[in-house]
């Protein structure tokens, strides 16, 4: 185990918290059907230099938001461990349009043609999402293997270890994952997800980037932002 644990890409402070759970049994069983998975030749996405890459890029005691999505994107090159986010070129999926919409209107920011929102993460944004892994063309391939025991722990962390952090939970999953969260000691926004097939029953209008930026300047804190580089190489 500890030379296998050598090999995890993690921010100290997130290995402090997490330790333990790289020992458990469900995460000895999760590495064996990854390894499993990519032997067989299985396209498996992200890559796994980019499994932990949200918690890499938002170090435990930098995180000051957390947006929740579900599995990675399942297509070739889309995936880099950032909920919501793709990589160049590859342009934004609808989600994430909506998302850029939402964006438009409530502060005004006009999108950029790439989907990539590592500038977020970078500022304390943890883009979690609760199966870290997923196979090409296949939705959901990995869920129920132990990603989410593992992203149960992460948001535990934060909810414990952090006070005042905005949590933004669009959809019901995230929104049932999020009874995790303290809302005595955190500020919860709920909304539908931002999806094509939701994302006008309520979604747009939510104002969810503004009130977050509210909230942590009456905290006395830096507000987040929100708007992306023209261009990302």
């Amino acid at each position: 185990m500890p030379a296998q644990q050598k090999t995890i890409k993690l921010h100290p402070s997130w290995l402090n918290a997490l330790a333990g759970e790289f020992e458990q049994d469900y995460m000895v069983a999760l590495r064996a059907f990854l390894a499993e998975r990519i032997a067989s030749g299985a396209n498996v996405f992200p890559r796994p230099a980019e499994w932990f890459n949200a918690l890499d890029t938002t170090p435990l005691d930098q995180v000051k938001v957390v947006i929740l999505g579900q599995d990675p994107y399942h297509g070739p090159d889309q995936a880099h461990g950032l909920c919501f986010s793709v990589k160049p070129p590859v342009p934004p999926p609808p989600s994430l349009v909506n998302i850029y919409k939402e964006l438009n209107s409530d502060l005004g920011l006009k999108p950029p043609s790439h989907g990539c929102l590592t500038s977020w993460s970078e500022q304390g944004v943890l883009l979690l999402n609760s199966v870290l892994t997923v196979e090409q063309g296949q939705a959901g391939a990995h869920q129920g293997k132990g990603w989410e025991r593992f992203t149960d722990a992460v948001i535990e962390a934060v909810n414990r270890e952090r006070e005042g952090v905005v949590f933004l939970l669009w959809g019901g999953y995230a929104q049932k994952k999020g009874q995790l969260v303290d809302p005595q000691r955190h500020c919860v926004l709920k909304a539908p997800h931002p999806s094509p097939l939701s994302a006008h029953r309520g979604f747009l209008g939510c104002r969810h980037f503004s009130k977050t930026n509210d909230y942590l300047k009456a905290r006395g804190e830096s507000p987040i932002r929100w708007e992306l580089p023209v261009a990302v190489s």
